[in-house]
């Protein structure tokens, strides 16, 4: 099945999807079915979202730090719905999906019950759709990794640089810092890595 028809079935399972559904992604082949995110998850994604908006960040004035849109890379087949993107204004004015050029930087924020989406499917798709920098903030275990410099590899497309932190450090992602001090740990977090 090429992309375009995953696609099609993706957008009539938005369409149809049962209340906690909210949005889906296509990646590897498969289609896959996001639950809303828990309050926590929110808040912590509103936080990242408002300290990057207080940042220059770039030598464009255009970009700003924005969650709730779509990525699409229809080469490789890859769309993805980040909890944030520092991204180019300009680039949600046109068609309904983002392309992967007008990303400056991608966040997920660690979900309770499908960690692997983030630390498996993700460090794999964004890398491959040219997205220079990938953060990722773990409420689980109050870590977290700065990935960047795609980079081919015999296994594929993959990040070249990795800087892991805890909650609580100031950690640079690109031209932007994020300070992580009021990151809050999910209540029954676990206590282990990634």
């Amino acid at each position: 099945m090429d992309h375009a028809r995953r696609r099609a079935i993706a957008e009539r399972l938005e369409a149809h999807a049962p209340e906690r559904a909210w949005a889906t992604e296509i990646s590897g082949g498969e289609i896959i079915v996001l639950m809303s995110r828990g309050n926590l998850h929110e808040l912590t994604r509103y936080h990242l979202t408002r300290q990057l908006a207080r940042q220059p960040g770039g030598s464009g004035g255009d970009l700003i730090a924005h969650g709730g849109a779509d990525v699409e890379d229809q080469e490789s087949g890859i769309r993805r719905r980040p909890d944030v993107m520092v991204l180019a204004e300009s680039a949600l004015a046109t068609g309904d999906a983002v392309h992967p050029r007008e990303v400056i930087t991608v966040v997920e924020v660690v979900s309770e019950s499908n960690p692997e989406n983030d630390y498996e499917g993700k460090m794999r798709d964004y890398p491959t759709m040219g997205i220079p920098h990938y953060l990722i903030i773990d409420p689980r275990n109050g870590t977290g990794l700065v990935l960047s410099l795609p980079r081919d590899t015999p296994e594929g497309r993959r990040y070249g640089t990795r800087r892991e932190f805890r909650f609580g450090e100031r950690v640079g992602v690109g031209a932007y810092e994020i300070d992580t001090v009021g990151f809050l740990t999910y209540p029954n977090a676990l206590r282990g890595g990634p």
